[in-house]
């Protein structure tokens, strides 16, 4: 329940910066936030595929 309440102060905060940052370094941030999950779920697919784990 902890963890919960934490994480949606943490998401307010992000969005009350957001709100107040320029739309292109939103879309930028954004961008970037969406490549690194890609990539992240790319080595986790390929490591459970080998049977291994990838860390």
């Amino acid at each position: 329940m902890l963890f919960l309440v934490a994480a949606l102060l943490l998401l307010g905060v992000v969005l009350g910066t957001v709100a107040h940052a320029p739309l292109s370094f939103s879309v930028a941030a954004g961008a970037v936030i969406a490549v690194w999950l890609g990539v992240f779920a790319l080595r986790e697919h390929h490591g459970r595929r080998r049977g291994t784990s990838a860390r």
